[in-house]
């Protein structure tokens, strides 16, 4: 049986930062963004968008009343949730109107639960063939104003449709991970920014993936002949870039360099969103690469402290006509803000005293945001 992805979308918030811009104000040459990361704008979230509405916003941009029908597990995968006991997947789930008999979890391990939360829903859509599995990647990255990993923030979300006969693509079961503890990037429970070793952190990345895809070669007696591209977990593209030059370079397989900068479209448009920042890659080559039906891609994802994984999936025929055709229209109605604009909205708090805040939800433009904090709960309206 062939299970795969069916649907994929993503969502933006409505506001973003030219990194050029940012340079400036940091007193830096805006080539070390634009070209030294790989970054040219930053998605930046109003106080009403969270990880909880920017889910069920990506959701709501593939599924349709069959698919709420269907869905018996909803994975959301995050490492910036909003509460250490409820699931944002519950609420995300009452949100889309799924079907009630569905089991809703939430899972975390940095940047990679989301492929845990792929291969999780791959086991169950096998177990029960007729299902469906929803999977979301949200997440905002923060880690702080004139931060070194300033430039490197984001926000956003992926949504995937998991099912038999996928319409876009096939995920083969020969997916090979990797495991250490190390100490790159972490957020203490006590902090609402991250704390990262950036060159110890890349150096990890690099070593992973290394260790993935050499497996993965040896177990398959496979080479990079086989693929068509390699899609990677980019929270900026130049990350993901020094990668694939460390087992090739461009004159032995040109193709997987085209194909990776294809990949980075939408990534250096919206900047780093943790779990979804493979999925986002995937979705900038599909819809702006010329791959064909059938073509193999290997996917390469990272979460710090840390765990990797490299696995393989096959294009479906005529999957170009099961991509969503609204992500271009949503990045270009976004409002560009200014610095000092992007410093407050950054620096904006929700009420953490159990009383009653109401949010300035007049701006609002997506279908789920936030509207109000009362007695420690979150509302959301649509």
């Amino acid at each position: 049986m062939n299970i795969g992805i069916d649907k994929i979308g993503f969502y933006s918030p409505q506001y973003y930062i030219e990194m050029s811009e940012l340079a400036k104000a940091r007193y830096t040459e805006p080539n070390k963004y634009i070209i030294g990361l790989g970054l040219e704008r930053m998605a930046i979230p109003p106080i009403t968008q969270d990880t909880t509405s920017m889910a069920a916003n990506a959701a709501a941009i593939i599924l349709d009343e069959n698919d709420k029908k269907n869905i018996d597990l909803v994975i959301v995968a995050t490492e910036s949730g909003t509460d250490f006991s409820k699931s944002i997947a519950t609420s995300v789930h009452t949100m889309l109107d799924i079907n009630p008999y569905a089991r809703s979890i939430e899972m975390k391990q940095a940047c990679y639960s989301a492929t845990a939360g792929i291969q999780l829903a791959k086991g169950h859509i096998a177990l029960h063939p007729d299902s469906k599995a929803l999977v979301i990647a949200s997440d905002i990255s923060r880690y702080g104003l004139n931060t070194g990993g300033e430039p490197t923030q984001g926000a956003g979300a992926v949504a995937i449709l998991v099912s038999k006969d996928p319409k876009i693509m096939t995920l083969n079961n020969d997916e090979v991970y990797f495991t250490d503890d190390v100490l790159d990037f972490w957020r203490p429970s006590y902090s609402d920014v991250a704390f990262v070793d950036g060159k110890y952190s890349n150096e990890q990345y690099q070593r992973f993936f290394n260790e993935t895809l050499k497996r993965y070669l040896e177990i398959n007696d496979a080479s990079l002949e086989d693929f068509a591209a390699l899609n990677f977990h980019i929270p900026y593209s130049k990350m993901g870039k020094k990668a694939l030059m460390s087992v090739t370079n461009e004159e032995q397989h040109p193709l997987l360099f085209k194909n990776f900068e294809d990949s980075t479209y939408y990534n250096k448009r919206v900047g780093n969103i943790y779990t979804g920042s493979l999925y986002l890659s995937l979705i900038s080559l599909l819809e702006k690469g010329n791959l064909e039906a059938g073509s193999k891609l290997g996917l390469f994802s990272y979460g710090s402290g840390a765990v990797g994984e490299f696995f393989t999936g096959n294009l479906v025929e005529g999957y170009k006509d099961a991509l969503v055709t609204s992500h271009e229209a949503m990045m270009n109605d976004r409002k560009q803000i200014s610095i000092p604009e992007y410093e407050r909205m950054f620096n904006m708090k929700l009420i953490e005293d159990g009383g009653h805040q109401i949010l300035d939800t007049s701006k609002e433009t997506s279908v789920f945001y936030l509207t109000e904090v009362k007695h420690n709960e979150r509302i959301y309206n649509k």
